[in-house]
C-alpha cells in the first residue's frame, strides 16, 4: 500500500487542539514494545479500533471524530505506532520490522484492552494495517474502514521512480502522486532543517500538500499539531523507520484481497495528490462487496478541512452500525 518512499515526509493528518474529551491513557505491551493507547467511552461498547498513518501519532485523530464515535455508542481507541509519540522506539539496523510486525502492535493494543474483535479504521499506512489485519486475523476485524490508501500488495515504487525523473506513467499501473506533489518532495528533500522552525515550517507544508488544492487548509490547526507532536515524541526521528517498513513487500502483504470477509467501507479524496482516486478504486474492486465513498475535494487526509471531519465521523457510524 503506501510508499514510504518520502523519507522526512509523514502522510495522514491530523487534528484538534485537545482537552474537551477525556480518555483513558495505558501502556499495553506489543512483544518487548510498550506502546501508547488511549480510550474513550463506555469499555462495554463495541470498539472501534483508529490506525493512524506512516510516522503520524495517535493523537492525530481529532476529537470531534472521537466524540462523534462516543455518542453514537462506540467505545474508541487510538494508540502511537512504535517509534511514534510516546511508544517504545525501535533499533531499526538490528530488529527491521514490516506491516505484519505493524499489525501485529495493532493486535496487542486490542489485546491490551480486552477486546477480542473491533472495527478497524485506519487511513493511509494505518488502512494498509487494516488490509493485513482483515486478511490475516479475520476473526479479529468486524469492520473495516478504509481512508486514503491503496491495495495493500500494490509495490508503488516504479510509478514513484518514473515520476520522480520525469517519465511519463505506465497505463497499466496505477498512478503516481500529482505532478505538484513530487515537485514538493524533491523541493522538500533539499531544505534546510538544521533548526526547530526549520522542521516544524517543513512539516507544516508537508500537511498543506497532502490537503490537497481544493478545500480549505487550517493552518493554524496543522502547526499547533506538529507542534504537540515534537513535544511528545521520545525519538522524532524514529518515526523515519515507517518508510523502511513500508518499503518492504513479503509475501504475507501479496495476499489476495479477495479473502476479506468483513463488510468494507473505502473512503478516497477526489484530490488525493499522494494516491489519486485510481488507488481507492482498486482497492474496492478487489475487496468482495467493498463500498467506495469517493469524497469530494479531499486530498490524502478528512481532518484540516472544515465539515470534513463530520463527514468522515457520518460515514464511519453508518457502516460500524
Amino acid at each position: 500500500m503506501d510508499y514510504q518512499g518520502l523519507w522526512h515526509l509523514p502522510y495522514s493528518v491530523i487534528a484538534t487542539v485537545p482537552g474537551m474529551l477525556a480518555g483513558d491513557e495505558k501502556f499495553v505491551s506489543s512483544g518487548r514494545l510498550r506502546l501508547w493507547t488511549e480510550r474513550f467511552g463506555d469499555p462495554g461498547k463495541p470498539a472501534v479500533l483508529l490506525i493512524m498513518g506512516t510516522s503520524t501519532q495517535g493523537i492525530g485523530w481529532p476529537e470531534e471524530l472521537l466524540e462523534a464515535l462516543v455518542d453514537s455508542g462506540r467505545q474508541v481507541i487510538r494508540f502511537d505506532h512504535r517509534d511514534t509519540g510516546r511508544s517504545d522506539c525501535v533499533d531499526f539496523t538490528t530488529d527491521p520490522y514490516a506491516l505484519a510486525d505493524m499489525a501485529a502492535d495493532a493486535a496487542a493494543v486490542l489485546d491490551g484492552h480486552g477486546v477480542a474483535a473491533a472495527h478497524i479504521v485506519g487511513t493511509s499506512l494505518g488502512a494498509a494495517i487494516g488490509q493485513w489485519l482483515a486478511v490475516h486475523r479475520a476473526p479479529r476485524v468486524r469492520t473495516l474502514t478504509a481512508i486514503a490508501t491503496s491495495p495493500m500488495g500494490h509495490n508503488p515504487g516504479p510509478a514513484w521512480a518514473r515520476a520522480m525523473a520525469g517519465e511519463p506513467a505506465v497505463a497499466a499501473e496505477l498512478p503516481p502522486p500529482t505532478a505538484s506533489f513530487v515537485n514538493h518532495v524533491l523541493v522538500s528533500a533539499r531544505a534546510p532543517r538544521t533548526t526547530q522552525q526549520e522542521r516544524l515550517d517543513a512539516d507544516v507544508q508537508t500537511w498543506r500538500m497532502l490537503n490537497g488544492d481544493v478545500l480549505p487548509f487550517d493552518e493554524a490547526a496543522a502547526r499547533s499539531f506538529v507542534e504537540r507532536c515534537y513535544a511528545r515524541a521520545g525519538n522524532f526521528a524514529a518515526a523515519l523507520h515507517h518508510n523502511l517498513a513500508g518499503r518492504r513487500f513479503d509475501d504475507d502483504r501479496r495476499a489476495p484481497l479477495s479473502a476479506v470477509t468483513a463488510p468494507t467501507l473505502v473512503v478516497h479524496g477526489s484530490a488525493d495528490p499522494l494516491f489519486p482516486p485510481a488507488h481507492g478504486e482498486a482497492l474496492a474492486a478487489q475487496i468482495p462487496g467493498a463500498r467506495l465513498e469517493v469524497m469530494p475535494g479531499m486530498g490524502h487526509h478528512p481532518f484540516f478541512s472544515p465539515g470534513l471531519t463530520q463527514q468522515t465521523a457520518d460515514l464511519i457510524v453508518r457502516h460500524t452500525t
